[in-house]
This record gives structure tokens, C-alpha cells and sequence, in this order.
């Protein structure tokens, strides 16, 4: 695989986005139980397996999108890499309306991924949603959690749920979406200015990908909605992107501003920082998925 990585890196820097490269494999169907790296002797011929996992995540190493394999043999596929435009993505929009219904970012489908909406239904689970009547989405967008809880809840009429964010284009179609559901409620607000809402507090706080903007001071922020917010016998989820969008594919890690790579210092300091906070305050937490980090806090309170 070291040389394999150094020559398709080098392939794949050469051409323009767009682009396929093509190469010949040992089929992996060959091998079900087998783990990457090992020897197969196939018509004399000496073999190094690698199951389809590997290539999907080299794929998406190099930037690129793994296209349905092309069957040679019985014993030999051609894997064949797209490779993104890393151009094409709404991280490098200055637009106003970056999020707004008419952007690229709207084009996204969270539910869609099984990398969030798995993890994302495991945290409804940890926060026992069924008996949460009141739920507030910070940065709901057009309301793609909402939608979760709406399958999975078997209490959704009964329960009370608040959107807010700040684009207006976004509110107003999740409000389209949600037009049926009398239960749900979306204002178009800056949190940072919580306080002139008179919200009053809630059995569970929702946030995926907002908290973390770079128009908010995250540290007490934070603390402001877990003190003011939420209740003493309360849940929270926060979602922390480990994943940038690309050209149609959600790409494994962080990227921080002046690194050519992923480099997730930022989003651990966040993630252990609302952890810590929230053992303090009484809350058991977990941190799980991978290109979501989901934090899930539940009290352990007492009294």
C-alpha cells in the first residue's frame, strides 16, 4: 500500500479535477473474511487482498470519489477514482445568504449520509427523545434534525420544538416544510442575542455544525445556553463537523485554516471543553461517530 499511495498521489496531483484514474486489482469478492494485506495465490500468480473498504477510504484520501468497479475477470477488477473539484464547495463561498435555501449548502442532505443520520438517531436514543416535550435546534437550518425526530419520536404531536438561525431563506422553507405541524415553531434570530427571545428552558438542546461558527465565541456561548437554557434535568446534542463538502461527497476531517490537510485540534478543544463543562454541571456525556463527533449529555442529577 506505500507504494501504491506514493504513485496514485502523484497520478492524481497531475491531473485536472474531473479526472479518472483507472488501476487493476485483485477482485476482493475472492476474500470475505480476510483481512487487508493478505497473500492469495490465484492461478499461480501471487496476490496482496484488499477488501473494498480500502479503496472507498484511499478514494477519499486523495480527494476523490471510488466509481462502480469495471470486472476484467473472475479474478481482476479496474478500480476507477473521480477525482473532486476541490473548488466546488460552499466552505468557500463570501456570499450572505452561504446557508440560504438557494446555496450550494442546501443542496446537502445530512439524512442522506449514514455516517450522520446513524450516530445522529444513536444520540435521540442516549437522550431518551420520547420524553423530551420541549426541544430547541440552534443553527436548525432548514429544520434536517426536525425531520429525524419526526420518524423517530412516537410522540412528535406531542412534544414542542424551536428552530433558530439566522438566514432567513432556510427558515422560511424549513417553515414550508413544517407548515403542517402546529407543534413546531422557527424564528429567524441571531443567538448570540438568546436573551431577547424570553425562550424560557428546555428538556433538550440541539446543535450540529453552528456553535462552532467563527461569528460566535464559542467558550461562553456555550455555558450561556447550558446555564440559561437548559434544564437541570435536561439533554443536549452537539454535532462537531469532522467533515468538509466537496464536489457532492462529504469528505472525512476538519480543515483549518493554513493546513493543507485535515487538522482537528480545534474541534477536540471544543468537544472536550463542553465534556468537561458538562460533567461539572451534573450530565453524563459520550462522544461518538466520526464525520459528525456527536456529544450527548443527559443529567445525573439527584435532586
Amino acid at each position: 500500500m506505500f507504494e501504491i499511495l506514493h504513485i496514485l498521489q502523484n497520478r492524481i496531483d497531475s491531473i485536472d479535477a474531473k479526472e479518472i484514474v483507472e488501476f487493476e486489482v485483485l477482485n476482493p469478492d475472492l476474500l470475505c473474511s480476510a483481512y487487508a494485506g493478505t497473500s492469495i495465490t490465484v492461478d499461480s500468480n501471487e496476490y496482496i487482498f484488499r477488501g473494498y473498504k480500502a479503496w472507498v477510504d484511499l478514494a477519499q484520501i486523495l480527494q476523490c470519489k471510488m466509481l462502480t468497479p469495471l470486472v476484467q475477470s473472475q479474478n481482476l477488477v479496474v478500480i476507477r477514482f473521480f477525482k473532486l473539484n476541490a473548488e466546488d464547495s460552499f466552505h468557500k463561498s463570501l456570499d450572505a445568504e452561504k446557508y440560504g435555501s438557494s446555496s450550494e449548502f442546501s443542496e446537502i442532505h445530512k439524512n442522506e449520509e449514514p455516517a450522520f443520520l446513524a450516530h445522529y438517531i444513536r444520540a435521540l436514543k442516549n437522550v431518551t427523545i420520547n420524553k423530551r416535550l420541549r426541544v430547541l435546534n440552534l443553527g436548525v437550518n432548514s429544520g434536517d434534525e426536525f425531520e429525524v425526530i419526526q420518524k423517530y419520536a412516537s410522540n412528535f404531536e406531542n412534544m414542542e420544538f424551536i428552530g433558530i438561525d439566522y438566514c432567513a431563506s432556510a427558515i422560511e422553507e424549513a417553515k414550508n416544510k413544517f407548515s403542517a405541524n402546529k407543534n413546531i415553531s422557527f424564528i429567524v434570530h441571531n443567538i448570540n442575542d438568546l436573551k431577547s427571545l424570553n425562550l424560557g428552558t428546555f428538556d433538550l438542546i440541539i446543535s450540529i455544525g453552528t456553535l462552532q461558527s467563527s461569528n460566535l465565541e464559542f467558550n461562553p456561548l456555550f455555558m450561556n445556553i447550558v446555564q440559561n437554557y437548559l434544564k437541570k434535568d435536561g439533554a443536549m446534542i452537539l454535532g462537531f463537523p469532522n467533515c468538509r463538502w466537496m464536489d457532492g461527497e462529504m469528505i472525512y476531517g476538519a480543515k483549518a485554516k493554513h493546513y493543507p490537510f485535515s487538522e482537528m485540534s480545534n474541534l477536540y478543544k471544543d468537544a472536550v471543553f463542553c465534556k468537561k463543562y458538562l460533567q461539572q454541571k451534573k450530565f453524563r456525556v459520550t462522544l461518538t461517530g466520526k464525520e459528525y463527533i456527536f456529544l450527548t449529555a443527559t443529567s445525573i442529577r439527584k435532586d
